[in-house]
């Protein structure tokens, strides 16, 4: 079905003899097929988001309906891949077309040429269902490509083939009730629908990151929520490279969405060069970059957070786990308000569209754990991290409220920690993780018996700073109790010797779950020693000239494989501060 062009307002146009089209429905613009979609429908009258620059366009230029909503190609070749926000593929663009993107450019999404080695997992004869496994696509070294039954087919395997295929080729035929369906490697799914799935659970284990602060202090949940807002320089970036880099997560999605050209460019060099901890391959072997920077077009910026999930939930169908991204759902926001305006829409707060909530939690509820379609039962998760980018730093602005409002975990970086070089710069005593009871259970059985006393000792102690730091700007230290002090001192070692890591540093980069009891552990028992100490007597200024007190500080970097050193340091903690006796009572 063909309409005409009556308006152009920048990436909006609206189209005239639409009254057969469906909302979302993708369409092809002008003679030059540019891409877009409908977002709004006023009698036979459509509103149009384009996905490509408008310059030139004009009334009169016909638009032509494709039938079909926004849509990914999901199928073996989607990892280690760098799209834009609808899913074109940029390095096949530039290899075909050089370093600009052409308006117009018509290319498959995933490479339908290339070849596949196939290994079924069924045979002829047996029963399938949507999401049962048909076999195996060794897609990278890391990723297994589980080949699933499409949603909707259920039936009987008639046959199907092992060997070398490209993805567009008949792997499987399965008898249904409506006759024989043919089946290939390649599915495609609106990116504005949420996967299916048989059933959501609650959250009920961490995704350990190795950060400490993180883990220890803010814990999120596998399948849980998380926002990262901040001032600019502040860090969000590295925040989010550490945890894609050191996340427990099989797979990992990282969008670009509006972010500087400069920065994405940054991303883009620096992930193919990363290693994979676990495995020593390049981490874009388990890794799908969409880069849609501040110069794209506002409108796949918009669509570019879809895109992303909607991969997300498809290797999480496969019973991976999966953490994705979002950097920054700022300037997500900013291209709806834009295309908003342009729509002429009543306004909210600050121009932004009074959807705005709405569409925000629509991104991150399609986070989650859940047991997926198929017979076996099997459980998979997708775990939402979204930077945000209030202007000035400023939590009070729009976007901000409404993120706080749907997620669990707010991890808010400080300008104050990032100037004073402490990463990460994430704040003890605003941000905060609604995960922390739930999880208890789980750091009781599988990190220590005192993990969750150790962490309430950890907070108290940093609250407690906060409030003497006033009064020690006030009237001094000098002023303190011997009690104060000591406290101040730990919290000192919390700060500095706990929650500071160095990114960069081989050994300090990652701390396993045990390492962080450990060093919790040691950082306790110097606190309740030495204080026991000055109670007997002694001085407070010998307890904390302790030779031990270095060792606790440098316990940080002491590696995995060693962490019997830890049990040697509280040995001789123990035995120092029993030695320490007389001397003036403080």
């Amino acid at each position: 079905m063909k309409g005409k062009i009556i308006k152009v307002s920048g990436p909006l146009i609206v189209a005239e003899n639409m009254a057969d089209s469906k909302m979302y429905d993708v369409v092809r613009v002008s003679e030059k097929k540019l891409i877009g979609e409908i977002i709004e429908l006023r009698g036979d009258q459509a509103s149009i988001q384009v996905y490509e620059e408008t310059s030139g366009l004009g009334p009169g230029e016909e638009v032509e309906s494709t039938g079909a909503p926004l849509s990914v190609e999901l199928a073996p070749g989607v990892i280690g891949e760098i799209f834009d926000g609808i899913q074109r593929p940029l390095e096949r663009i530039f290899e075909s077309y050089g370093d600009r993107i052409t308006r117009g450019i018509s290319m498959t999404n995933l490479d339908h040429e290339k070849i596949w080695r196939f290994e079924p997992c069924v045979e002829a004869g047996d029963e399938v269902q949507s999401g049962d496994f048909l076999g195996t696509v060794q897609e990278t070294s890391i990723v297994a490509h589980k080949i699933m039954v499409p949603y909707g087919v259920q039936g009987k395997i008639v046959r199907i083939e092992k060997g070398d295929f490209n993805i567009t080729e008949t792997i499987a035929v399965v008898s249904t009730e409506k006759g024989e369906r043919e089946i290939c490697m390649l599915q495609r799914w609106p990116v504005r629908k949420g996967r299916p799935y048989r059933e959501k659970m609650t959250p009920d284990m961490p995704m350990i990151t190795g950060q400490r602060v993180i883990d220890t202090l803010f814990p999120i949940a596998k399948g849980g929520v998380a926002a990262v807002p901040g001032p600019f320089g502040s860090g969000k970036t590295v925040v989010q490279h550490q945890l894609a880099k050191w996340a427990d997560a099989d797979i990992i999605v990282y969008i670009g969405c509006g972010e500087r050209g400069n920065e994405m460019t940054d991303v883009l060099n620096e992930f193919p060069a990363l290693k994979d901890p676990k495995t020593g391959e390049p981490l874009m072997k388990r890794t799908v970059l969409i880069a849609n920077t501040s110069d794209m077009p506002v409108a796949a910026r918009e669509a570019s957070i879809y895109t992303g999930i909607t991969i997300a939930e498809y290797f999480r169908d496969m019973g991976m786990n999966v953490a994705i991204m979002a950097d920054s759902t700022s300037r997500w926001a900013e291209a709806l308000r834009e295309m908003s305006g342009r729509l002429e829409e009543m306004p909210g707060e600050e121009g932004y569209p009074a959807y705005l909530s709405s569409r925000l939690a629509e991104f991150y509820e399609r986070a989650g754990i859940v047991r997926t379609l198929g017979k076996d039962g099997r459980v998979g998760s997708v775990t939402a991290i979204g930077a945000v980018s209030p202007a000035g730093g400023d939590l009070s602005e729009p976007v901000s409220q409404a993120t706080l409002r749907i997620v669990k975990v707010f991890w808010g970086l400080s300008a104050n920690l990032a100037y004073k070089r402490h990463f990460p710069a994430i704040d003890w005593l605003v941000s905060y993780s609604l995960y922390a009871d739930r999880l208890s259970d789980w750091y009781t059985l599988h990190a220590s018996n005192d993990f969750i006393k150790l962490r309430a000792f950890a907070m108290h102690v940093l609250q407690e700073e906060a409030e003497l730091d006033e009064i020690v700007r006030l009237i001094g230290a000098d002023s303190l109790s011997g009690r104060d002090r000591m406290t101040m001192e730990t919290a000192k070692i919390i700060r500095e010797d706990f929650l500071h890591q160095n990114a960069f540093h081989e050994t300090d980069t990652y701390t396993s779950i045990a390492k962080q009891c450990k060093m919790l552990r040691l950082i306790y028992d110097f606190n309740r020693l030495g204080l026991e100490a000055v109670e007997k007597g002694a001085r407070l200024d010998d307890v904390l000239e302790l030779p031990v007190r270095e060792k606790i500080g440098r316990a940080k970097y002491i590696e995995e494989k060693d962490l019997a050193r830890f049990d040697e340091i509280s040995k001789e903690m123990n035995e120092a501060m029993h030695g320490l006796g007389g001397g003036e009572h403080v």
